[in-house]
């Protein structure tokens, strides 16, 4: 009964859509899924609003008001000129940044967002053609505009696409801009809210001018530019997934001094169907597995890649035993950090201010590296909007010098303000120059790490739960992991309970509650054992799905260690997802 009735409401609300208001593709699309027996399509398309949330929008794209299209993006676009305007009512002239990337459908909703906000007198900076996410960053801080998008639904599979809004400072919005914008989204009523006519006097075409800064920008942050003179010829395998990276990060690669980039060009071709993988996401092996090719195929030095906007970075190393392997996310930041320090202490810049972020789920080894370098280092949630919230902070009284995130993330520089793929390659390649050039391998220099500051392995694992379903499913759950939270783990006590929903946490040996310093509430569970083990459970903001992230440690006393402790860690992994029923 209850099926049928929501068949009833989800049937009444999809025929407005067959109004002329909307354009004949669209009512088409409508009209087919109306048709259609099977109503699973019509339920998902159209059984609730595509949420504006903290970060944006992301969905699958389609007809309905639960699906990315020129409506739903007109909505959003509308409700966020309509803030702008009441926040800037004193400026004479509010701008924005539009840009997007290489997916299906993201050049039109870009167009189409540029036009709203021209319509609403807003002047719109768009970019010529598909621009990384941290370009668009950095283009807001350079064109001094209130606010900006991107179209883009990150390494998501190809069906998504999604759109992020940044404020003045670059970085993606937080309180109480993401709140008051949701709010003057949910406004929109009606396709007739929206100013879809737009005035092209106040749209400005960006581009090359932007890339060259922005290339400028990036050289700054080269740290041993002597060693890539004595190391230009290193060969270096990119490969952008068929995304936004395949200009600008060979670009900067060239600009920094690099001679010898190997392309992959199968993934070469820009498209938003990513035809050579399954996942156009770094973090998967298979994504860099024409890379890793090409690289065996030349006898390359290192393997880099970025997903389609070119805000990841994947990197791939060769072994001890001249495999090639991958270097996950925690081990991509902890690289970035220990060079980053070691080089400004060699260099004699360190003078006592300087400071790194991480997020709460990425390696607390990264805590290690910061006390033993007396640097300091602020946690805080997921999400490189968090990141940016610490740098706005401390702007003008520490120096940032890093930061990034377990999910392949990492930003060197403060003159963007969300993860950055361009810089993080010209960086990588750096240390891979860097090392060389130091008679060392880049698998020595993560035993070098593990050996400094301690061995620890981590996994992530995602619980995809999709649909409205799904949905329900991850927030009994969440609410299961609260009310009986796991008393040990792998057999070591659970000493330590973090709850992020309520601030609060509990000290299970001395029975004390204390409270979590944050800036706001987050729905993220922490479970801290005796021997060390840290396991977080949190619901994705933007996928359907619930991630585990474990973290054990074990003991290394030297390189030639690192395999057997790299097996018992991952025994003990195993062991913990057992636990924690995954």
């Amino acid at each position: 009964m209850a099926n049928e009735a929501l068949i009833r409401e989800v049937t009444a609300k999809a025929q407005t859509w067959l109004s002329e208001a909307y354009d004949e593709q669209t009512r088409n699309e409508v009209k087919k899924l109306l048709e259609n027996e099977d109503k699973t399509d019509l339920i998902e398309s159209f059984y609730k609003d595509l949420e504006f949330g903290t970060g944006g929008l992301r969905g699958i794209m389609g007809a309905g008001s639960n699906r990315m299209n020129i409506y739903t993006v007109g909505a959003a676009t509308q409700g966020l000129a309509n803030y702008l305007k009441k926040e800037f009512a004193d400026k004479k002239e509010i701008s924005v940044v539009v840009g997007h990337d290489c997916r299906n459908n993201s050049r039109l909703f870009a167009e189409t967002a540029a036009q709203i906000f021209s319509a609403n007198g807003i002047k719109t900076y768009l970019f010529e053609d598909l621009r990384p996410t941290p370009e668009v960053s950095f283009a807001i801080r350079e064109l001094g505009c209130q606010s900006g998008i991107i179209l883009t639904a990150s390494h998501n599979p190809k069906e998504y696409n999604g759109y992020k809004a940044y404020w003045s400072d670059g970085a993606q919005v937080i309180a109480p801009h993401d709140r008051n914008i949701i709010a003057e989204v949910n406004k929109i009523r009606s396709v007739n809210d929206i100013k879809f006519n737009g005035n092209k006097n106040l749209i400005v075409s960006i581009g090359k001018n932007i890339d060259d800064k922005f290339l400028e920008f990036i050289k700054t942050l080269s740290l041993s530019p002597d060693s890539i003179s004595r190391q230009s010829d290193i060969k270096i395998v990119y490969t952008p997934i068929h995304g936004t990276g395949i200009h600008i990060i060979p670009a900067s690669l060239a600009n920094w001094g690099f001679k010898n980039i190997i392309h992959v060009p199968e993934q070469d071709v820009i498209s938003g169907n990513f035809p050579t993988v399954a996942s156009p996401n770094p973090e998967e092996p298979a994504a860099l597995s024409l890379a890793i090719e090409k690289a065996k195929e030349t006898d390359a030095d290192i393997v880099m890649a970025s997903d389609p906007d070119a805000d990841r970075i994947g990197v791939a190393i060769k072994n001890d035993k001249g495999e090639w392997i991958l270097v996950n996310g925690n081990q991509i930041v902890m690289i970035f950090l220990t060079y980053i320090i070691t080089r400004y202490k060699e260099l004699g810049w360190i003078n006592g201010n300087e400071y790194i972020v991480k997020t709460i789920v990425t390696t607390d080894i990264i805590k290690t590296i910061a006390e033993k370098n007396n640097v300091e280092m602020f946690d805080c949630y997921t999400g490189f909007k968090w990141i940016a919230d610490v740098i706005r902070q401390n702007e003008g009284i520490k120096k940032y010098i890093g930061g990034g995130e377990e999910s392949y993330g990492f930003l060197a520089e403060d003159f963007c303000r969300d993860k950055d793929a361009v810089s993080a390659c010209s960086l990588m390649a750096e240390i891979a120059a860097w090392a060389k050039d130091n008679g060392k391998s880049m698998f020595e220099m993560i035993q070098d790490i593990y050996l400094t500051y301690g061995f620890g392995k981590e996994k992530g694992i995602s619980v995809v739960k999709k649909g409205k379903t799904g949905a329900e499913e991850i927030e009994a759950m969440m609410v299961n992991f609260r009310n009986n939270p796991p008393k040990e783990i792998a057999g070591s006590p659970v000493t330590v309970i973090k709850d992020y929903s309520t601030l609060k946490a509990v000290d299970v040996a001395e029975n004390e509650t204390f409270t979590l310093d944050m800036p706001t509430t987050s729905n993220v569970l922490q479970y801290f054992t005796e021997d060390g083990t840290k396991v977080s459970v949190r619901p994705s903001g933007t996928e359907p799905k619930i991630k585990f992230y474990v973290e054990v440690k074990e003991e290394m006393k030297s390189r030639a260690d690192f395999d057997e402790a790299n097996k018992r860690a991952d025994q003990k992994i195993l062991q913990v997802l057992a636990s924690m029923g995954v």
